[in-house]
């Protein structure tokens, strides 16, 4: 299959590869999409001039407000040709629709069938799909999709539900799991609860997606260690990706960063002014999709920060790779002069038992700066240890956010109100953000 070679091409065979499906992706743009001729003609810019990667620095950045802002005016085909309607997830504003054709849900089934393959799976697999699948939710039909292609068998189990999920792999057997890491936790936490012998079960692998566990150094982190310590012969395969890019990045057998599928996307790291960063910089991942009939991007920001390693796999694969997402670039908190993410928080929450969920609450205090209201439910909720809480976040971030006890079946309905199709860890509520 030409999508698994091109990952073991020298770097520059890659680039040489990109750069001629990238003059594709221009023409394409330039000829059917109403957006990009508009900023195209705006800025003067010949696209017969974009040869190589970095010519790409000539062209604007396309944003989440643009999408928002001209959504159907990115679509390059009529609507008879479309085959699929999905919507982003809304993280960061309101929803936004992306229609995919038949080619276009082809290759959706090849960059998940690349994540498989990455993974070490093979096609005698049985898969468990634990995350959603239906209300317009891309990723739950990208891994059905590329189940498809890579000839094993799915179950379409959908997220949630500890008890259906064990039953399922009683009865089935699957032999690995699509699912957000810290549900496996709850996987665990029921079968203890039940007497399930979970980890001689027949599930060996998990193909992780929503989060991460593992750091920059490619070791676990703490949901990651906390899994590995319950459940040390589950192997586990980060999977990042977005709607907008319509692919993925994904995991090898070696664990050590997300691995680019060259064939499918063109992909910078940028800081705030736009510029390349260096590889031991942080970056904004912006990425140009290759291959893309329905609604095509150039030079797109996805919000998500992170760093990247160039130097080749130990797999023996030569494509770039990112570490973890460190978090999204309008999520980003300014507390007690100290800078971080959601997923600094999370981490730390994950690691104390007692915490039965959370919900982490940013707004702008009475002095105009970043105020943190971490609600927890918990069964203790004891001033020792809202002290406790307070010296593990002092200990890992430096600062301790204030501390409320909310019931857990109340925090239960906050994250994941009737009209999601993810769990809310995060509510924003500044009234502006840098």
């Amino acid at each position: 299959m030409e999508s698994i070679k091109i990952q073991y091409l020298t770097p520059s065979e890659i680039k040489s590869y990109q750069e001629k499906r990238l003059a594709e992706t221009l023409e394409y743009v330039n000829a059917r999409s109403p957006f990009y001729k508009d900023v195209f003609a705006r800025e003067k810019i010949d696209i017969s001039k974009i040869k190589h990667i970095e010519d790409l620095q000539r062209i604007p950045v396309t944003t989440k407000q643009d999408l928002q802002q001209r959504n159907m005016d990115f679509l390059c085909v009529p609507a008879t040709d479309i085959r699929d309607y999905v919507t982003t997830s809304g993280t960061l504003g309101e929803p936004v629709t992306f229609a995919d054709t038949e080619n276009d849900l082809r290759r959706l089934a090849v960059s998940e069938y690349l994540s498989y393959e990455f993974a070490g799976c093979k096609p005698s697999d049985i898969l468990q799909l634990m995350a959603t699948i239906d209300r317009c939710f891309m990723a739950g039909n990208a891994c059905l999709l590329g189940s498809f292609k890579f000839g094993s068998g799915i179950i379409r189990v959908g997220n949630g539900i500890p008890e259906l999920q064990w039953n399922t792999i009683r009865r089935i057997n699957p032999t690995a799991c699509i699912c957000v890491p810290s549900f496996i936790l709850k996987l665990v936490e029921f079968a203890v609860a039940h007497g399930i012998d979970y980890r001689n079960s027949s599930l060996k692998r998990a193909i992780c997606v929503g989060e991460t566990v593992r750091t920059n150094r490619h070791t676990f982190n703490i949901l990651g260690e906390k899994i590995h310590e319950l459940w040390p012969e589950l192997s586990m395969h980060v999977n990042y990706a977005s709607t907008e890019m319509q692919s993925s990045f994904s995991e090898c057998e070696k664990q050590c960063g997300t691995h680019h599928k060259p064939d499918l996307t063109v992909v910078e790291f940028l800081d705030d002014e736009n510029r390349i960063v260096k590889e031991d910089e942080q970056g904004e991942i912006t990425v140009t999709t290759l291959g893309v009939e329905g609604m095509p991007l150039v030079r797109f920001k996805t919000g998500d920060v992170c760093y990247h390693f160039n130097e080749p796999c130990e797999c023996g694969r030569n494509s770039l790779r990112l570490g973890p997402i460190l978090g999204r670039k309008g999520q980003m908190i300014k507390y007690k002069g100290t800078t971080l993410y959601p997923a600094a928080l999370y981490d730390i929450l994950e690691n104390i038992p007692q915490v039965k969920n959370y919900i982490v609450e940013v707004y702008t205090n009475t002095i105009g700066t970043d105020g943190i209201r971490i609600l927890v439910g918990s069964h203790d909720n004891s001033d020792v240890f809202v002290k406790q809480i307070k010296d593990m976040f002092r200990s890992k971030i430096r600062v301790a956010p204030d501390v409320i006890f909310e019931p857990a079946e109340l925090i239960a309905k906050k994250q994941m109100p009737p009209t999601s199709r993810k769990l809310i860890k995060f509510f924003d509520y500044r009234e502006s953000k840098d």
